[in-house]
C-alpha cells in the first residue's frame, strides 16, 4: 500500500533518533502529536505539500512554541504562526521541529548556540555552516523534505553549501518576514532548504506572497521567461584569491559545466559587489542588529554569546552620519554594479571560499566568519535574487557549492539554470546518498523548447477583449480544460475592461474553473507579464489532468467585497448571465 502521511512521520521520528548526537533540533514536536497532525489531512490529497514534513529554523514563530533565536533568556511563546509558516500549514505541511542556530541568526558557521554546535555531516571536524545550521542538516539528513531559514548575510546559502543541498534566498520581501525575530529588518529574507531546485521552486510558489502587516513585503512581479542561454558572469582571477582549499579547481569545474551546457562566460569586474559585501558588518548596518537586540543584551550578557555580544554592541557606535554617509556610498555602488548587469544575465560564485574546522573557528570566529561571507554579504545590499547549488566535492570528502545570483524577481531564470545543472551534474541528495533525480520531459508544462505554457480565465480568454495581446505575441492556442478544484473565482470591481481574479483556497471550498492554454514565445513572456496589473500576478496553476502551468491569479486581498462567480464555471458563463440580466 501508498505510505500515509503519518507513516512517513514515524519513520522520521526513527530516523531523528539515529541524529541526535549533531545538535540539530532546538524543539520536537511530540511524535504523536505530529501523526495526528498527518491524520488530520483531508482525504483527497490535492494540495502541493500534503503530508510533507518541514522544519522552521526557531528565529521564525509558531504558534503556542517557544521561539528562542537560540537563546533562552529571550524566548517567548509565539501567539500566531509566522505568515510564511501559515501559508505551508494551510497547504498540508507539517511540521516536525524547531531548529539550531547561531544565536540571533549573527554568524555563517553554526557553532554560536547554547543548544550545541552543529557539525559537517560528511567530516565533523568541521562546521556546518549558518546561521541556519539546523535547518540545513535536518534537509540534508533526510529528516524532512525542506525547512526553512532566514539569510540576511549568506545564513541560507553557506550551510547549504556544506550540507549538499540547495538553498534559495528570495527576493527580498517576497517571503513575508511578519513573526520572525529581525537581525537587519530592512535586509532580513525567509530562506528556503530543499534537496532539489524542484521542490524549493513549489515551496517557493506556496509561500511567497504578500503581507500587508509586513512593512518590507513586495508584491512578486516576474520579469521573463527563463533563458534558454544566458551570459554567466564569472569575477575576474584576482577577486577569486580568496577560494582555497580545492574549491578554486571546482569552481573552475563549475565554469566548464555551464560551458558545456551552451551558456556563455563573460568575465566581469566584480569589485564593487566585493565593496559592497564588506558593509554589511564594516559598517552601520550593524547598528540595525543593536536596534533588533541591542537593549536586551546589554540588560543580559552572561545569556549571549560572547562573539554575538561584541558583533552587536559594535553597532552602538555608529552614528546617523554613519549611516547617511554609508547609504551614499551603497547607491554608488549599485549604480556601479548596475552596469555589470548590463553584460551579464547570471552572476556565478563560490558560495564560500572555503570551509573550516570548528577548533578554527573558535580560534578567529570573527576573522574566519568574515571570509565565509566574502560572496553572500552583499547580495540584499544590491537586492539580488540568489539560489546556492551543490558542486561536488574536494578530495577530502567536503562539499563545495556555487551560488546563481539575478536582479530581484528572477526566481525563474535561477530556478530553470539550477535545475538543468543539476541534471548535468547528477550528485547525490544531501547526505542521503540518494542520486538527484532527472526531471521527466513529459511532466514538463512547457510544450516545445521555445515557449512556455500559459493558463488564462478571464479577459484573455478566446473572443475576449484582451486575447490579441497572446495574439499579438505569437501565441498558439493548446487547448480549452479546467483548473483543479482548489480555486475561487471573482468579479474584480472597477476593471476595465471586466476581469475576473482566480484564488486558490485549497480543496475544502476550491472548485474547478474552466480555463484556456496557450502556448506562449519564451522570448515574448516578459512583454506579456510587463502588462498584467495589480492585484493579478502570474503564478502556478494547477490543472484538472494534474499538470502544472503558469497563469493567472490574483491577490486575495483584492477579492475583499468582490462578488463570488465561482459557481457559473467560468467567465464565459458568467458574462453570458449577464447578458441574460440584461
Amino acid at each position: 500500500r501508498a505510505l500515509a502521511p503519518s507513516d512517513v512521520v514515524h519513520e522520521i521520528y526513527r530516523r531523528i533518533s539515529a541524529t541526535l548526537n549533531n545538535p540539530i533540533w532546538i524543539y520536537l514536536v511530540p511524535e504523536e502529536q505530529a501523526a495526528a497532525a498527518a491524520n488530520a489531512l483531508p482525504e483527497s490529497p490535492n494540495k502541493s505539500l500534503f503530508g510533507v514534513p518541514f522544519a522552521v529554523k526557531d528565529n521564525i514563530d509558531v504558534a503556542n512554541l517557544l521561539t528562542t533565536a537560540a537563546c533562552p533568556a529571550f524566548a517567548y511563546a509565539a501567539p500566531e504562526n509566522a505568515a510564511v509558516v501559515q501559508r505551508l500549514l494551510d497547504d498540508g505541511a507539517i511540521l516536525i521541529g524547531k531548529t539550531n542556530l547561531d544565536q540571533f541568526a549573527t554568524g555563517l558557521v553554526g557553532v554560536r548556540s547554547p543548544y550545541g554546535a552543529c557539525s559537517n555531516l560528511f567530516n565533523p571536524e568541521y562546521i556546518s555552516g549558518g546561521s541556519s545550521s539546523g535547518s540545513a542538516l535536518a534537509v540534508a539528513s533526510g529528516l524532512v523534505s525542506f525547512a526553512l531559514g532566514t539569510d540576511t548575510a549568506g545564513s541560507g546559502r553557506v550551510p547549504a553549501a556544506f550540507a549538499n543541498i540547495v538553498g534559495l534566498k528570495p527576493t527580498k520581501g517576497v517571503l513575508s518576514t511578519k513573526g520572525v525575530v529581525p537581525a537587519c529588518r530592512s535586509l532580513d529574507c525567509v530562506s528556503i532548504f530543499s534537496l532539489t531546485v524542484g521542490d524549493a521552486e513549489i515551496v517557493f510558489d506556496i509561500a511567497a506572497g504578500y503581507d500587508a502587516q509586513d512593512c518590507y513585503s513586495r508584491r512578486y512581479r516576474p520579469q521573463e521567461a527563463p533563458l534558454k542561454k544566458c551570459r554567466i558572469g564569472i569575477p575576474a582571477d584576482p577577486q577569486l584569491d580568496q577560494v582555497e582549499g580545492g574549491y578554486r579547481a571546482l569552481f573552475t569545474e563549475a565554469i566548464s559545466r555551464f560551458r558545456s551546457l551552451g551558456h556563455s562566460i563573460v568575465t566581469i569586474d566584480a569589485r564593487s559587489f566585493l565593496e559592497t559585501a564588506n558593509l554589511l558588518y564594516g559598517g552601520p548596518w550593524v547598528a540595525e542588529r543593536f536596534a533588533a537586540v541591542g537593549v536586551f543584551i546589554k540588560d543580559h550578557p552572561d545569556s549571549i554569546h560572547p562573539v554575538v555580544c561584541d558583533i552587536v554592541l559594535g553597532g552602538e557606535k555608529f552614528t546617523a552620519t554613519d549611516a547617511f554617509n554609508a547609504q551614499y556610498r551603497l547607491e554608488q555602488l549599485r549604480q556601479e554594479t548596475s552596469i555589470a548587469w548590463e553584460s551579464m544575465d547570471v552572476l556565478l560564485l563560490p558560495t564560500a571560499p572555503n570551509i573550516y574546522r570548528i577548533e578554527e573557528i573558535e580560534r578567529e570566529p570573527i576573522f574566519l566568519n568574515s571570509r565565509l561571507g566574502v560572496f553572500t554579504n552583499f547580495t540584499n545590499l544590491l537586492d539580488l535574487a540568489g539560489i546556492a547549488v551543490p558542486a561536488g566535492f574536494r578530495a577530502d570528502g567536503l562539499p563545495f557549492g556555487v551560488t546563481l545570483l539575478r536582479p530581484a524577481f528572477g526566481e525563474a531564470e535561477l530556478f530553470a539554470l539550477g535545475q538543468s545543472y543539476l541534471e548535468s551534474l547528477h550528485p547525490m541528495l544531501g547526505a542521503t546518498r540518494v542520486p538527484c533525480p532527472v526531471a521527466d520531459p513529459e511532466g514538463s508544462a512547457t510544450a516545445a523548447p521555445d515557449g512556455i505554457m500559459i493558463a488564462v480565465v478571464g479577459a484573455h480568454l478566446t473572443g475576449e477583449p484582451l486575447n490579441h495581446q497572446l495574439t499579438d505575441l505569437d501565441a498558439r492556442f493548446i487547448q480549452r480544460t479546467k483548473t483543479a478544484p482548489l480555486y475561487r473565482m471573482f468579479a474584480l470591481p472597477a476593471s476595465a475592461p471586466a476581469k475576473p481574479g482566480l484564488v486558490r483556497v485549497g480543496p475544502e471550498s476550491g472548485s474547478s474553473v474552466e480555463l484556456e492554454v496557450w502556448e506562449l514565445p519564451v522570448r515574448e513572456f516578459g512583454k506579456f507579464v510587463k502588462n498584467i496589473p495589480t492585484p493579478l500576478t502570474i503564478g502556478t496553476i494547477h490543472l484538472e489532468s494534474g499538470q502544472q502551468v503558469k497563469g493567472f491569479l490574483c491577490e486575495e486581498v483584492a477579492t475583499n467585497g468582490a462578488t463570488d462567480i465561482t459557481r457559473f464555471g467560468g467567465w464565459k458563463a458568467y458574462c453570458e448571465s449577464l447578458d441574460l440580466v440584461r
